[in-house]
């Protein structure tokens, strides 16, 4: 079964387009969420991971009405794969069913993963560069502390 998942950021937004778009797909059902793409709290997302079984299609328009970031989406792709559930991505023509789908979410997952390291030796970097002027030592190398 394939299950439609829009998603709306404000009221004035209107989701019959991703609605149309998602029934047109072969969606039998669909599940319209109205909230910030930034907000955990997905009530109908929650609904139709729910009613997905092993074999069925979550199928959103675009990336970004399902996942509210990168590590997001790729942790429900996740959460989906070990469940055999697969994705579809209208727009960009992704589909997890296929070899190349799963390959383009392995490669978004390696960046995020990658980004993710970054981030995290920057902040440790940042912080021990912090502590050694509060000690009135030197954060950079020079002849005195190699």
């Amino acid at each position: 079964m394939r299950i439609g998942v829009a998603r709306v950021s404000t009221c004035d937004q209107r989701p019959e387009a991703q609605q149309d778009a998602l029934r047109a797909a072969g969606c039998e059902k669909v599940f319209t969420d109205k909230a910030s793409g930034k907000l955990a709290r997905r009530p109908e997302l929650g609904k139709a991971l729910m009613v997905a079984r092993e074999g069925d299609q979550i199928v959103v328009t675009k990336p970004d009405r399902l996942g509210r970031s990168l590590e997001n989406l790729i942790e429900l792709s996740k959460q989906l794969q070990e469940r055999d559930v697969d994705l579809v991505v209208l727009d960009q023509d992704i589909d997890t069913s296929t070899a190349m789908g799963r390959m383009f979410f392995q490669i978004l997952g390696a960046i995020a993963s990658k980004c993710n390291s970054a981030v995290i030796s920057a902040e440790r970097g940042h912080g021990t560069r912090s502590a050694m002027t509060r000690r009135g030592e030197s954060a950079t190398l020079n002849r005195l502390n190699v």
